[in-house]
C-alpha cells in the first residue's frame, strides 16, 4: 500500500495590499517673510493684471492676507513681518524683495521706478534681523519672482522683468547652479507666476509660458512634473506655495488642485482675488528665508 501524501493546505495568503502610486509626502518647516498690505492699491499699470479703474480694497486685501498668513502658521510654518512702508502699494508682494539661500541674501533691483524703493526697504529688513551677508546686486532683478530653489538648482526667469546678468551674479554669489528659463507670454511675467516647486527635487509649471527650449529644459529636469493647463495658470494657481506636502493654491485652480491630489499632495486652496487685482498670488506674499 503507498504511504498517503501529507494533506496541504489549499487557502492562498492574502494579498498584498497595492503599493501608493506615489510616495509619501513630507512636509518641511519653513520661514516666511511676509509684509501686510496696509497700503496696498491698484494706481498704475506694470504688468497685465493692473487696472488702476477696477478699483481694489486694501482693506479686503489685508482680510484675504492675513487668512493666508493664518494657513501658513495652521500648518506649522514661522512667519516673520516687515513693516509696510507708505507710498508702496506692491510691498505686500515679498517674494520679490530678495533670494534667500543659504543663510545669504542676493537683493532685488527693480524694473520700474514705482517699486524702486521695495529693494533697499527689503535688504535693510535683513540686515536687521540676521542676515548680515546682502549682496546688492548690480543687475535688475526681482528676487524670488524670477529666482526659484530646489535642493540642487535654482531655476531663474527672464524676458520681462530680471536680466540673464542677475542669473550669472547669483550664482556666483550664492555658488548655486542657476537654470536660465526664458518667458514668453506676458501674462506670466515672473517665473513664479508659471512654475512652483513642489519639494527639492520637482515642480509644476504651464509650458505655454515658456520659450521652446526652456521647454525641453524643462521637460529633461523634471520628467514627471505636474503639467498645469492655461485655465489654472490664467487664475495664478501657479503662483503657489509648497512646503513638500502642502500646496497653498488660488482656490480657483481646481484642475490643478485635482491633479495635485492625485499626485500625493494636499492642497490648502485660498482666496488672494483682490492682490490678483496686481498680479499676485500666495507665493507673491511670501519670501522663503532658507538658511540652508
Amino acid at each position: 500500500m503507498e504511504p498517503t501524501e501529507p494533506s496541504v493546505a489549499t487557502t492562498s495568503a492574502p494579498a498584498p495590499a497595492p503599493a501608493p502610486a506615489f510616495p509619501e509626502r513630507t512636509a518641511l518647516r519653513r520661514h516666511y517673510l511676509m509684509c501686510r498690505p496696509e497700503h496696498f492699491a491698484v494706481t498704475y499699470a506694470i504688468n497685465p493684471w493692473m487696472d488702476p479703474s477696477a478699483g481694489a480694497s486694501a482693506e479686503l486685501a489685508v482680510e484675504q492676507w492675513e487668512a493666508l498668513r493664518s494657513t501658513y502658521l495652521a500648518l506649522g510654518h514661522e512667519v516673520s513681518l516687515i513693516d509696510p512702508v507708505p507710498g508702496l502699494p506692491d510691498m505686500v508682494f515679498a517674494a520679490n524683495g530678495a533670494l534667500v539661500v543659504g543663510g545669504r541674501a542676493y537683493g532685488a533691483r527693480f524694473t520700474f521706478a514705482e517699486r524702486a524703493a521695495e529693494g533697499p526697504a527689503y535688504s535693510a529688513w535683513l540686515r536687521a534681523n540676521g542676515f548680515a551677508d546682502v549682496k546688492e546686486p548690480e543687475h535688475t532683478n526681482e528676487g524670488e519672482g524670477d529666482f526659484l530653489t530646489l535642493d540642487r538648482i535654482i531655476l531663474a526667469g527672464t524676458g520681462f522683468r530680471t536680466d540673464l546678468g542677475a542669473h550669472q551674479e547669483a550664482q556666483e554669489f550664492l555658488g548655486r547652479p542657476v537654470v536660465t528659463l526664458r518667458l514668453v507670454d506676458p501674462r506670466f511675467y515672473h517665473l513664479d507666476t508659471a512654475l512652483f516647486p513642489l519639494d527639492g527635487e520637482n515642480v509644476a509649471y504651464y509650458p505655454g509660458a515658456f520659450s521652446p527650449g526652456s521647454r525641453a529644459v524643462l521637460e529633461r529636469l523634471f520628467p514627471n512634473a505636474v503639467i498645469a493647463s492655461e485655465a489654472d495658470a490664467a487664475v495664478l494657481g501657479l503662483n503657489a506655495v509648497s512646503d513638500g506636502r502642502n500646496v497653498v493654491v488660488n482656490a480657483e485652480a481646481t484642475g490643478l488642485i485635482a491633479t495635485l491630489t492625485e499626485h500625493g499632495y494636499h492642497p490648502v486652496p485660498v482666496d488672494l482675488t483682490e492682490l490678483r487685482k496686481a498680479g499676485g498670488g500666495p507665493k507673491c506674499c511670501t519670501l522663503e528665508l532658507r538658511t540652508v
